[in-house]
């Protein structure tokens, strides 16, 4: 019997649609990235893009457990001597929400032009509303093994 390798022209492609609210930032992050690569498909390969597009909505109201809001802290720098800068995870989830979301996600995809692929597969948005309702993104409620988050 042979392997079967998926080829770019056999993937279809769906949009999901998820909501972010009361959801732990790890767990969903990993069904996020899950679903980017296409790993919940049986037709998956490891060289090929075979994902599905996410739409990550209620960013800002994403759960994080124990002190990781007071003690997390994201670093950035701009390549320039004493370019380093941190920013506490608090001030980015009152700014910005939804790099949050994505930092973590971004975290667990593959570091090269697959990944980066990927990645604008991936959309986040802080409030309910998003612009693609043109999509029909169907609403997905990923399941989380070993939790009692269902």
């Amino acid at each position: 019997m042979k392997t079967y390798s998926a080829r770019p022209a056999d993937v279809e492609r769906r949009w999901l649609l998820v909501d972010a609210e009361g959801r732990t930032l790890g767990r969903l992050a990993t069904q996020i990235a899950t679903a980017l690569k296409g790993k919940h498909k049986p037709m998956y390969t490891p060289h090929i893009d075979t994902g599905d597009h996410v739409v990550v909505v209620n960013a800002s109201k994403i759960a994080l457990t124990g002190r990781k809001v007071e003690k997390e802290k994201y670093f950035h720098h701009t390549t320039y001597p004493g370019g380093a800068s941190w920013i506490a995870l608090r001030d980015l989830l009152d700014k910005y929400p939804e790099r949050v979301v994505t930092r973590a996600v971004r975290g667990m995809l593959p570091r090269n032009r697959l990944g980066r692929a990927m990645m604008k597969k991936l959309k986040v948005y802080a409030g309910p509303e998003h612009p693609h309702q043109a999509q029909q993104p169907a609403e997905w409620q990923p399941k989380y093994r070993g939790s009692r988050e269902s």
